[in-house]
């Protein structure tokens, strides 16, 4: 990898700021002092320091975000704020959510740059499941549960089976799927009649979503987390 490339993405400023950088001898390869931005450099083998800091190599990021209300799940917008918006610290790393939440639902949403990681989570043959904790505007009952684990019929096609819990207050429940069909927790309840008025997704796979994160907050995922994301 070139050493301006390697720099730039791992947040150190654009292609031209560190190219300056380099130049002005601000930056060493392994004990030697870089002397151009060309050179090709091993990140897994060389050690890179900028201005004395040794540089870590971080190619992916996987981070859980508590996705507050009024946001919407995409890389950019130019009316709305996006959950990358809400993440300046990793932005070099060109980030985009796994999945999606809409605008006013809330909760664990994973921000990644690994598209394989992506595809693990989301692909519906991985059966991955995502649990969601409901308000609905009308008491759930035991043939709702019955319903959504026989698999609710959609516009676009029959859901797989879905698990209701229903808590001690009956407008309340949770609502585990293994798929993302577009709006599909908001559109079962519709097929039976009944309203979602607060979604909030509280776990992927194995990981729940950490309530010490305040709406709107986010951190890194630890290894072991990123296990329980996929269930391995």
């Amino acid at each position: 990898m070139r050493l301006d490339k390697f720099l730039a993405q791992m947040g150190y400023g654009s292609r031209n700021d560190v190219k300056k950088d380099i130049k002005n001898g601000s930056v060493y390869i392994n004990e030697d002092r870089a002397k151009s931005p060309k050179m090709h450099i091993d990140p897994e083998q060389d050690q890179i320091y900028f201005n004395q800091e040794l540089v870590k190599y971080e190619p992916y990021v996987y981070i859980m975000l508590n996705k507050p209300q009024g946001v919407i799940s995409a890389t950019e917008d130019d009316v709305h704020q996006t959950v990358i918006d809400l993440i300046p610290k990793y932005q070099h790393l060109d980030l985009f959510p796994v999945g999606r939440l809409d605008k006013d639902t809330v909760g664990l949403l994973l921000i990644t740059n690994d598209g394989q990681f992506n595809h693990q989570v989301m692909s519906p043959n991985k059966k991955i499941p995502k649990v969601y904790r409901v308000k609905a505007r009308n008491p759930l009952t035991q043939d709702n549960q019955n319903y959504f684990q026989e698999g609710v019929v959609l516009s676009d096609g029959v859901c797989k089976p879905a698990r209701l819990e229903i808590l001690e207050d009956n407008k309340e429940g949770l609502v585990t799927i293994q798929e993302g069909k577009y709006h599909q927790v908001k559109r079962m309840f519709h097929e039976i009649e009944n309203e979602v008025i607060f979604l909030e997704r509280i776990a992927i796979g194995a990981l729940k979503l950490d309530t010490e994160l305040e709406r709107g907050a986010y951190r890194k995922l630890t290894a072991e987390e990123i296990k329980l994301v996929l269930n391995i």
